[in-house]
């Protein structure tokens, strides 16, 4: 969804300051513009010394102009953060071999590695995370385990088991992955 909406605001942006700036130039250089347009001619200014100086006596023009240029600022400051956080596949590129690709969803995939992990002896909850390209997904997981599990052998039966089921399903080269552990606080009882 966010791709969507990435790609049409930068293009509407885009449009804007196409149409604007062309303009700009045509009328610089000689181009005769329609009555309603705001440049008249060559040596026209945008904003006349009466137009810039009208609202200067009011008392919210300046903070309206202010408030306006803020707001504009947060929106494209969430515009690019939510753009360089993006590092999630939304999907994932499988090879079937027979001159095609098809395209797995990649929380599809990252959902069902979670499920797997989750199958593991001691594994309490899993939460798998993926990042990287669609052609070259890598993996972020996330093992909450409990008090009586050996971090070892969960951590191999994850590898041996899941991550080669989900290598082996996307028919990846490679799936690393990083994986974090932490356990289930265990509270032990009082005995009066």
């Amino acid at each position: 969804m966010l791709g969507i909406v990435n790609r049409v605001l930068t293009g509407l942006i885009g449009l804007v300051l196409l149409v604007a700036g062309g303009s700009v130039l045509a009328v610089g250089l000689g181009v005769r513009p329609p009555s309603w347009w705001i440049h008249q001619g060559r040596h026209d200014v945008l904003l006349t010394a009466a137009e810039r100086t009208r609202w200067r006596g009011t008392g919210w023009w300046w903070p309206g102009v202010l408030a306006a240029l803020a707001v504009l600022f947060l929106l494209a400051l969430w515009w690019l953060i939510a753009v360089l956080r993006r590092r999630r596949p939304a999907e994932v590129l499988v090879d079937t071999g027979d001159d095609g690709q098809t395209v797995l969803r990649g929380p599809a995939l990252a959902d069902a590695l979670a499920a797997d992990a989750e199958r593991l002896d001691g594994v309490a909850r899993a939460h798998v995370r993926l990042t990287g390209r669609r052609t070259a997904p890598a993996a972020q997981v996330r093992l909450l385990l409990e008090p009586h599990a050996d971090p070892g052998p969960t951590l191999n039966g994850l590898t041996a088991e899941c991550l080669a089921h989900a290598r082996h399903s996307a028919n990846l080269r490679s799936l690393p992955a990083e994986v974090r552990l932490k356990s289930v606080r265990h509270r032990a009882e009082r005995v009066s």
